[in-house]
């Protein structure tokens, strides 16, 4: 580049620029990419001459394409440094340099993000609001960029005006949401606006599945003091239902089998009260031979067997009836509590059901089948009885084992909060001796 150029460039000299031009027409003309400095308009967009900008850029519009070693345009410097109407003017002149990325992949709405020029950030996204969601190369987004340099102004800007939950959602290289940054960052504002006013999932995993309560969570292991910002995290991310990674499945798993379960429950409730008004064997029709007409055949042929029968299906009925009503009820089944409640239902009702079928088929069976009917039964149902008792057991180990690893972590933390004051109050007495010591030798 020319140096008297160059120089003019820095001071923003419009007359020198058309005393060069004048002298040399093509001046403007001869300046490719990839030069150090850049070019002119690079330099003036740097230093901020709105007025230099103009007339360069009415002299030769094309410059707006010229890129500088760094391979950015003069609308990454504008950006970068905040100058709005310098980055108005380029735009104006080529909207197509928003999307312009650099070495590092970055475009100017990514630089003035990281620099919280958020005035530039408002005129770059309603010129071009498809260059907001372009991602850099490790696969960020300029959502993670606001993040990582702890801009929450940019944040909220661009949530606001680009209102999509998958933009809010984005997950970088390793799979992290901004909420996972914003945790791991220990940033409690962003992570407040995130949960309170952006359509962000908490619980999104990333790619070791690991959610943002899973990050805290490690976070607070590492802590060996008590931290403000840290209980006031937890407080947030408590408030809004954060889960671990490991219970992720609990939660998946309801929302996706919630109108399967509402079916077979609904279609065991209907079975349980026919077979109940109508057992198996059918009612007598007629009021003689100590009968009446309508009670169960059952009751009589198999008084052993009836009142069984009666239980089963019974139970089967109200655990089918409370399926339904927990599902429709509204309640927030990101806790586990209540899923493990509803496992347990389910488990009683299809218990119950296999119960009273094996009844039914030796109630209604032949004489000639009854002997070998009733051994297959017992066995089916030992079997089945077994198996429910066995996951039954293994799932209260496992919520025993977990209450006890859990109150473990609750029993350290407080020792190390204990550990911290002990130490903070020796201090305290340690600086109050040496100010008694210091009186001492004054008042000598």
């Amino acid at each position: 580049m020319d140096q008297r150029l160059h120089d003019a460039a820095i001071q923003g000299d419009v007359i020198i620029l058309h005393q060069i031009v004048k002298e040399d027409p093509l001046v403007l003309h001869r300046v490719n990419s990839g030069w150090f400095g850049g070019s002119p308009l690079h330099v003036a967009a740097l230093h901020g001459h709105a007025d230099f900008v103009t007339e360069v850029l009415h002299l030769n519009p094309e410059l707006t394409e010229v890129l500088d070693s760094s391979q950015r345009s003069a609308l990454h410097l504008a950006s970068a440094k905040g100058h709005v109407k310098i980055a108005q003017t380029l735009i104006s002149a080529n909207p197509d340099t928003c999307l312009a990325r650099d070495k590092d992949g970055r475009n100017p709405l990514h630089l003035a993000v990281m620099k919280g020029k958020v005035d530039v950030l408002k005129v770059l996204v309603q010129a071009c609001p498809h260059a907001a969601q372009v991602t850099m190369d490790r696969g960020e987004t300029i959502l993670h960029l606001c993040v990582m340099h702890d801009q929450l102004d940019s944040l909220k800007q661009l949530v606001n005006t680009i209102k999509s939950k998958e933009f809010a959602e984005a997950k970088d290289g390793r799979g992290n949401t901004i909420l996972h940054l914003a945790v791991a960052n220990k940033q409690i504002e962003v992570l407040k606006y995130l949960l309170t006013n952006a359509t962000v999932d908490v619980n999104l995993a990333n790619a070791s599945g690991y959610t943002a309560l899973d990050i805290f969570a490690q976070i607070r292991k590492d802590m060996k003091i008590s931290d403000n910002i840290i209980d006031s995290m937890e407080d947030e991310l408590q408030k809004a239902g954060a889960i671990r990674g490991k219970d992720l499945t609990w939660v998946q798993w309801l929302p996706k089998k919630k109108e399967t379960l509402m079916v077979v429950a609904s279609l065991i409730a209907t079975i349980a009260f026919q077979a109940g008004v109508t057992p198996p064997g059918g009612v007598w029709q007629d009021n003689s031979n100590g009968h009446i007409a309508g009670e169960a055949v059952m009751a009589y042929n198999f008084p052993e067997l009836f009142p069984h029968f009666l239980r089963a299906n019974t139970m089967g009925f109200v655990t089918s009836l409370s399926t339904i009503m927990l599902l429709t009820s509204g309640l927030p089944f990101k806790r586990k509590i209540f899923v493990c409640i509803l496992v347990v239902l389910m488990w009683l009702t299809i218990t119950s059901m296999a119960g009273a079928y094996a009844i039914s088929i030796i109630v209604i069976a032949p004489k000639i089948y009854k002997t070998s009917l009733g051994h297959t039964t017992v066995i089916a149902l030992t079997v089945w009885y077994s198996l429910m008792t066995i996951l039954l057991l293994a799932q209260m180990v496992r919520l025993i084992g977990k209450a006890f690893e859990e109150e473990h972590s609750r029993h350290l933390v407080a020792k190390r909060i204990q550990k911290f004051s002990t130490v903070k109050s020796l201090l305290r007495h340690l600086n109050g001796s040496s100010n008694s010591v210091q009186l001492s030798h004054t008042n000598v």
